[in-house]
């Protein structure tokens, strides 16, 4: 790797020489709970996705090393583009070995090359350029069609599989949590569902809904100083201490009843709910919101158009096109609120407004005879505070 981008913010920024701390782990999401700044991040990550990305970007890693490619040219997937774009240097394409450095190890990146603390080569990549990647993205473009008939056929044999589900709510679970006629919001750890959560706090004030964090979208409910009512997904990506927050929990189960999730919270001493169904967990917390009775579904970091299913890297993305259809007359997609309202009013333009009514109340007391008091008993306060002054330098000099 030539050089390591400096990045705002940082004044040690590591050199191509330097030896860095590597972390390890086939699962981006995983990773980047535990990657530090200034470390190198190792992943197995075919097509890079935006939401891993900016995770990394988040993080400040010296650099990312893929084993897989990070644009394979399935569909435009915007991850690589934003890593670069951040400063962080991507070796892609580096094989398995790579995946085979112990976490905390040290390595040096040298060109396109991986080496130990030892000088010993660990595997061998492409770093990506903006080029190199502008290059892939208009490739990839061109081949969209191909995915947009797999996702069209993945599509139907949801459909088929799950007709039962999507139709007449067939499967869904009973739980305790009461959401007849209640409003429901639901977090997933998608786009901007940090700025899009902080922009609806009024809405959560003033109408208390129901707060269902998909996974990880549970800890960003505890994160904003709100507590979740409902966890539901694969509990994979939530930690111990929001799964003890006392929110009912519903284990996302495959179809024939497996629920890798369901020992891990009964390890905590935690009795949950199992919805077995096929699409994703964010899937199956709107069809439960549903056929319980929601009266509205406010969803924050759900996936929502076509590039955006693409970009999560799963056929069983189309499990989440059929269910918003499903839902669609009650769904309210709150993506992209805090853009839509944010830089309305300057800091420069707030300053100013404040200012202007200030001089406005001044004048309005100059004009009247308590105001020409109250003017007259400070000015002569501020008359005494300076003759003090004066005489203590006086006295000093």
């Amino acid at each position: 790797m030539r050089t390591l981008s400096k990045r705002a913010g940082t004044d040690d920024t590591p050199t191509t020489g330097d030896l860095l701390s590597v972390r390890v782990d086939s699962r981006t999401k995983s990773l980047t709970k535990r990657l530090k700044p200034g470390e190198v991040a190792v992943i197995d990550h075919i097509d890079i996705d935006r939401v891993s990305a900016e995770a990394l970007v988040a993080c400040r890693p010296a650099a990312v090393l893929n084993a897989a490619v990070s644009i394979s040219g399935r569909y435009p997937n915007l991850g690589p583009q934003i890593l670069i774009e951040a400063g962080i240097p991507l070796l892609d394409d580096l094989g398995s070995d790579v995946m085979t450095l112990s976490e905390g190890s040290k390595v040096r990146l040298e060109a396109d090359t991986v080496l130990d603390a030892e000088g010993s080569m660990v595997a061998e990549g492409t770093e990506q350029t903006p080029a190199m990647v502008e290059e892939a993205m208009e490739e990839a473009r061109a081949g969209l069609s191909v995915q947009l008939e797999a996702f069209a056929a993945n599509t139907m044999d949801y459909m088929r599989a799950e007709r039962e589900l999507l139709l007449d709510g067939v499967g869904v679970p009973e739980v305790h949590t009461d959401l007849e006629g209640r409003h429901v919001l639901i977090v997933v750890r998608g786009y901007h569902y940090r700025e899009d959560l902080s922009m609806l706090r009024s809405y959560i004030r003033e109408y208390r809904p129901v707060l269902i964090g998909v996974d990880g979208g549970a800890d960003a409910i505890l994160e904003s100083g709100l507590k979740p009512d409902m966890i539901v997904g694969d509990m994979d990506s939530v930690s111990d201490r929001t799964l003890l927050s006392g929110a009912e929990i519903v284990v996302h189960a495959y179809r024939d009843g497996r629920a890798p999730g369901r020992e891990r919270v009964e390890k905590l001493g935690l009795e949950p709910v199992v919805f077995p169904a096929t699409g994703t967990s964010e899937d199956v917390a709107m069809l439960l919101a549903d056929d319980k009775g929601a009266e509205l579904i406010v969803a924050v970091g759900t996936h929502g158009t076509l590039v955006e299913f693409l970009d999560k890297g799963r056929a069983g993305m189309a499990s989440t096109f059929l269910t918003r259809l499903r839902v669609g007359g009650k769904l309210i997609d709150a993506k992209g609120v805090s853009r839509l309202y944010q830089h309305r009013i300057s800091n420069w333009q707030l300053t100013g407004l404040i200012l202007a009514g200030l001089a406005a109340l001044i004048t309005a007391l100059a004009v009247t005879p308590a105001g020409q008091t109250i003017f007259g008993i400070l000015l002569t306060r501020l008359d005494d505070i300076l003759s003090w002054f004066r005489g203590l330098f006086a006295a000093m000099f």
